[in-house]
């Protein structure tokens, strides 16, 4: 950025240097005065005012000493963990599930509850979010921004839920209600494209500016991700893809009345367990099912090839739009199929269009929205304090 185009240039200056040390900190760190000056590119006097402005900002730490040549040992630095706090919150149909993390972004407080006997969502997340910062030894006024993900649609323009098929409770007016007991910046999100956040972060789709994550589960759902954004269209609805016509299942006509959209009839978790029975799979759970007939070998073929053939059929619709270089497979019949269903989903997509991605199962393990959520609230609070460092 070039020092002639703002107004007020040494100020600017020493907040870029201040945000530049604090991503090194969290990078590196811990360091050395002398080693921030380095890798910043800063004379030694200026890196050692630079930690002295951060450490008198509450921002950096002493963490401990490096033993060097001749003359004293040096100061190591590192950022203060409790500087700030964030919690992320994954909610579904059936449970909660809160993390609190500092600005470090280790996770050090997390609760889970159950939402099955309680029609409140306040109550809900209130509890949750003031478990996890409690578990993490965090008071609520220190928790700078909290992120929820939840199935369904998000305003882009007000940041309301609009639609939440699986949580009827869950309503326009819930945002402002949150925001006012928790005196805290709640931020809705949906929960798919939390998912896309960490893979992005830490998974398949590292590195990469554009792709599409294809949401397997008890619902159906898509995130797009371009030029490194999420994209989520004017009503926040882009990635819906249950709701694709496709052939081979009845179309509802009234999405209100919360019938099962077409393309969720066909590749969602109820209809695999229905193909499970007919190969003669158990049909308990849809993920066990796809394991079973991948442990299944060559006999499992006929089964997996079918799910491919359908899952295909919505991410051929979403390529031959979109056309990105990656196809990530995720949700509990993702992960379940790795590498065997999503071979035979790109050999399916490449068949039936021009367009051919590569596709290839989530590299993510365990809990991806609320690593998503996680992630979300550290871009945010991060900005917030690292580029506010010069009074």
């Amino acid at each position: 950025m070039s020092a002639t185009r703002l107004p007020g240039t040494p100020r600017l200056l020493r907040a870029l240097n201040d945000r530049a040390a604090l991503e090194l900190l969290l990078e590196q760190g811990p360091l050395t005065r002398a080693r921030i000056g380095e890798l910043t590119g800063l004379s030694k006097v200026t890196a050692s005012q630079l930690v002295e402005r951060l450490e008198e900002r509450g921002l950096v730490t002493r963490v401990g000493e490096q033993a060097g040549g001749r003359g004293p040992n040096a100061q190591l630095y590192a950022v203060r963990p409790g500087s700030a706090y964030v919690v992320g919150v994954d909610v579904g149909p059936e449970r909660v599930v809160a993390a609190c993390a500092d600005i470090t972004g280790a996770v050090v407080g997390r609760v889970e509850q159950s939402t099955r006997d309680t029609d409140d969502p306040v109550g809900v997340v209130h509890n949750a979010v003031v478990q996890a910062a409690s578990s993490a030894g965090a008071h609520l006024s220190s928790v700078r921004r909290i992120v929820l993900g939840t199935p369904g649609l998000v305003d882009p323009g007000t940041g309301d839920i609009t639609f939440a098929f699986n949580l009827p409770r869950w309503h326009r007016g819930l945002l402002a209600a949150l925001r006012d007991d928790l005196d805290t910046p709640v931020v809705f999100e949906n929960d798919v494209n939390l998912a896309a956040v960490a893979e992005a972060q830490s998974g398949a789709a590292q590195g990469l500016s554009d792709f599409v994550l294809v949401w397997v589960g008890a619902g159906v759902g898509l995130a797009i991700v371009l030029g490194g954004r999420l994209h989520h269209g004017s009503s926040g609805a882009a990635g819906e893809i249950g709701y694709l016509p496709v052939p081979g299942a009845t179309i509802p006509r009234d999405v209100s009345r919360r019938a099962k959209p077409a393309f969720q009839q066909l590749a969602g978790a109820d209809a695999i367990r229905v193909l499970a029975r007919e190969h003669g799979y158990p049909d308990g759970v849809a993920a066990d099912a796809v394991r079973a007939a991948i442990a299944d070998g060559t006999a499992g073929g006929p089964m997996l090839d079918e799910v491919a053939r359908r899952l295909a059929l919505g991410v051929a619709s979403t390529c031959v739009v979109l056309d990105p270089p990656l196809v990530v497979l995720a949700g509990e019949v993702g992960q379940a199929g790795g590498a065997a269903l999503a071979e035979r989903v790109q050999h399916e997509v490449a068949a039936i269009t021009l367009v051919r991605p590569r596709v290839v199962p989530t590299g993510l393990t365990e809990e991806p929205i609320l690593r998503g959520a996680l992630r979300t609230a550290l871009d945010a609070v991060r900005d917030e304090v690292f580029g506010s460092t010069v009074g």
